[in-house]
């Protein structure tokens, strides 16, 4: 079994629909794939099926139903905040140890498996008063699929989340830049610039469009490390 963790530049960047476009298409090609939201922030029970959970489930082909939403994503909050102030706004807090845990596969010998384990916002948002989700990516050892936008000023935004996950010991095993509303230039050379600055890092581009599409060397990055050739 293989866990990828996927974060991103900054929030509303395409961490989840990147999360839902590997889910259909690893399921299309017959790859076991199983997808965790642990923690969500600005969460609605009345708009579940909306929600960044209710997706990835649809993406999964399980209906959003309470149980189904509890068993990804234990953690829910409803302030669309950072998630340590969205817990502190209803007197809770992440108890970090045991959100490492629940993405701690209990059964390492579930031959090849592929788990996604989606964070939340960027990859420097904090969880806890002391923790991040770096911290998170660090403490699973799992590699990370970064997505960065297409927007103006991606390029530094990128280039410094990376940098930082570097500096931590992180692995970075790919960069997706997922073509952003408004865009200065093409997908293509903005990944062209990216890759001449992240020294070997894969980036992909995912164009925008109403059921995104990944790249076919992205899903072999995936499955090739999966089953270790």
């Amino acid at each position: 079994m293989t866990a990828w963790f996927i974060t991103a530049t900054g929030t509303d960047i395409g961490k989840t629909v990147l999360t839902a476009a590997l889910c259909r298409a690893l399921r299309a090609q017959g790859a076991p794939v199983r997808a965790l939201k642990p923690v969500i922030s600005g969460y609605a029970q009345d708009e579940m099926a909306d929600s960044d959970s209710g997706r990835i489930l649809a993406s999964l082909g399980v209906a959003p139903t309470d149980a189904a939403i509890a068993a990804i994503t234990p953690w829910r909050f409803k302030a669309p905040l950072s998630p340590d102030m969205a817990a502190a706004r209803e007197g809770r807090v992440i108890d970090f140890d045991a959100l490492v845990d629940f993405c701690t596969p209990k059964n390492k010998s579930n031959g090849e498996d592929i788990v996604l384990i989606e964070g939340v916002g960027g990859a420097m948002v904090p969880l806890t008063d002391r923790e991040t989700v770096l911290d998170w990516i660090v403490a699973l050892r799992a590699p990370a699929l970064v997505v960065a936008g297409s927007y103006l000023g991606t390029i530094s935004h990128t280039l410094t989340t990376v940098a930082a996950m570097r500096a931590r010991g992180a692995e970075v095993a790919a960069v997706v830049v997922s073509e952003s509303a408004e865009s200065p230039v093409p997908l293509a050379e903005t990944a062209a610039v990216l890759r001449r600055f992240l020294g070997g890092v894969p980036v992909f581009t995912m164009p925008r469009a109403d059921t995104p599409v990944v790249s076919a060397d992205l899903l072999a990055l995936l499955t090739k490390r999966t089953t270790g050739g």
